[in-house]
């Protein structure tokens, strides 16, 4: 098997200056990436700004004798994304590669939840991916290639206390994800998510003892992958952490057909429940006319 390398590829990591971020961008570096580190350098609750941390990271690269640039765009805004991308063709030509990173965390329980915490959390995981992808996957198109790669989290797959708006914004990552990959597919564009555990900065005070096991560098292995020239999945979502690589899906089980034009009671409903949650034999969409596929099956039968 041969080795993994970005040669004379340009790899954008938003929320780059520490954490997992920085993983990804020092080993795509060191794999001969020319990498646009992006970091606005607030704190995880993303209040305040600052270089330092997008300057570190890019001051550890090219020690190691890797390229790289820093930019201090936030991704919450159209003209940010806009930056960040052109950070990269103005330095690099071209755009490789997004790996859709930076986040913050405003935990509360949804009955107390404001609205300016609603939305500084779509602002920067949702709307942020949006922000940078797209000029990212205008280029991507044009040139004919292109791996993107969204982090998703088990708090909006699952569910997790008090994440409304994280869970929220993080599902809709995975919506992101399937769409472009279905219209980035003719065009060798890749696009993918992880929904990862690891320590950082934002998940250190919720992991307790596991927290020791779970280092960023155990997830980089497969963002690095999913990322590189050599990825040749895409529409898919891994579950990531300590080492451990798990795929998560979207499925649909076999269900329960009352027959075409059948009439149907809320009663009929919850007397074949168990046959509608049957989860044996299920499948995975791959577009949502797959999903129109197995209602027309289910008529012709």
């Amino acid at each position: 098997m041969s080795d993994i390398r970005f040669d004379d590829r340009v790899v954008i990591i938003t929320g780059a200056g520490g954490g997992l971020g920085r993983t990804y961008a020092l080993e795509t570096a060191k794999r001969g990436a020319k990498v646009v580190v992006n970091d606005l350098g607030g704190a995880s609750d993303g209040t305040g700004k600052g270089s330092a941390m997008a300057d570190k990271v890019v001051d550890e690269i090219t020690a190691a004798g890797g390229t790289a640039v820093a930019n201090y765009d936030s991704v919450a805004t159209p003209e940010g994304g806009k930056g960040i991308i052109q950070t990269a063709l103005d330095n690099f030509g071209t755009v490789d590669a997004v790996i859709n990173n930076a986040g913050i965390l405003r935990d509360k329980t949804f009955a107390k939840m404001t609205v300016d915490e609603i939305n500084l959390v779509l602002d920067v995981h949702l709307r942020g991916a949006f922000y940078v992808t797209q000029p990212a996957f205008q280029v991507m198109k044009e040139k004919g290639y292109g791996r993107i790669v969204f982090t998703s989290s088990g708090a909006g797959i699952f569910g997790n206390f008090g994440q409304a708006n994280y869970g929220a914004a993080k599902m809709g990552l995975v919506g992101m994800m399937h769409v472009l990959a279905v219209e980035g597919a003719k065009y060798n564009i890749k696009s993918n998510a992880i929904a990862p555990t690891a320590k950082t900065r934002m998940t250190e005070d919720l992991l307790g003892p596991m927290a020791e096991f779970v280092a960023p560098e155990t997830v980089t292995p497969m963002v690095v992958y999913l990322s590189s020239e050599a990825c040749d999945v895409t529409h898919e979502i891994y579950s990531i952490g300590g080492g451990r690589f798990a795929r998560a899906f979207v499925g649909v089980t076999p269900g329960w057909f009352a027959g075409k034009g059948a009439a149907v009671s809320a009663e009929d409903v919850s007397s074949n429940l168990a046959t509608i949650r049957d989860t044996a034999g299920h499948t995975i969409p791959a577009n949502i006319g797959d999903e129109l596929g197995l209602i027309m099956k289910a008529f012709s039968s």
